[in-house]
């Protein structure tokens, strides 16, 4: 593989990678998609506001699909993380261990890492779906449960508002001696958001989360999203100059283009809205795009 030059590299193969995958193939471009596989989409149990699905699909279902209907143009799927981006004459060299290809036009579809809680039993809670991430995704799912938001910040406390849609039992968490900022929880008891220090542990308990308070007190909910911040999967596009916005996020422009020439960008690494929704309404505007910027294809 070393030495071959592609009409586009796509670097991640969730959800937006994988959707220009096919968007590529089915205008017949010579594509390839490397996958660490380390999609945040594999974390959901079962999606329910994923168009199509009335039923619910899980994150690894979806992929599975996806990755089948890639694999069916032909179009490989490397499953291996990219070390390296550099720009040369034909548009840029990707490294991938000791092999390098070339691409005439680069998607990043790398995504974001969620920081997450220290407990026990972590995967399993997110496989239950105790611990959530996305309120826009399945808050629909915990109308009336017992609710706790972990964090500090306008994002923990617009999640914990947020909730509020759902249920009347919302309680915002954080570590004693760190108190949030005042302008951003007193709206929250203009809602019915309680606000409470927590600090000794969380564990999985009865089916859901229990949160030890000062060693006098534990508190049980049925379902915690943490708010503890993410890390955007940048630093490939960074390198090369590209910019970023206030949270780490590429800048793009109408077309997905990102501001360093050839390089588009697609899903969470470009957008605060983590929807699965959106990251795939972003590939086909980059595949689109791409294609009508490389030569045109006559049969």
């Amino acid at each position: 593989m070393s030495g071959r030059i592609y009409d586009c590299v796509i670097i991640g193969g969730g959800p937006a990678g994988l959707t220009a995958a096919v968007y590529l193939a089915r205008y017949r471009r010579n594509v390839i998609v490397f996958d660490s596989g380390k999609s945040r989409a594999a974390l959901i149990p079962k999606s329910h506001n994923y168009p199509g699905f009335a039923d619910g699909i899980s994150g690894k279902e979806l992929l599975g699909v996806l990755e089948d209907q890639v694999s069916a143009y032909g179009i490989a799927i490397r499953p291996d993380r990219v070390t390296g981006l550099v720009r040369n004459q034909s548009g840029f060299a990707v490294t991938c261990g000791e092999d390098e290809v070339g691409a005439r036009f680069v998607l990043m579809a790398t995504g974001i890492v969620d920081e997450h809680p220290s407990i026990e039993g972590l995967d399993e809670a997110i496989a239950r779906g105790v611990i959530r991430y996305c309120p826009v995704c399945d808050g629909f799912e915990a109308t009336d449960r017992r609710i706790a938001v972990l964090g500090l910040g306008d994002d923990a406390c617009h999640k914990a508002k947020f909730l509020r849609t759902y249920s009347a039992d919302v309680t915002l968490l954080h570590e004693v001696g760190r108190k949030p900022d005042e302008a951003s929880v007193g709206p929250l008891s203009e809602v019915g958001v309680q606000v409470v220090d927590f600090v000794d542990k969380l564990e999985c308990h009865n089916g859901g989360i229990r949160a030890l308070i000062k060693d006098t007190e534990a508190l049980e909910f049925d379902i915690l999203y943490p708010a503890l911040g993410c890390r955007v999967r940048s630093a490939l596009a960074t390198e090369l100059g590209a910019e970023v916005n206030e949270v780490g996020c590429l800048k793009v422009d109408e077309h997905q283009r990102t501001t360093v020439d050839r390089l588009y960008a697609a899903g969470d690494v470009v957008s605060d809205l983590h929807q699965i929704a959106v990251a795939t309404g972003h590939a086909a505007i980059a595949a689109t795009h791409i294609h009508k910027n490389l030569p045109t294809n006559v049969r």
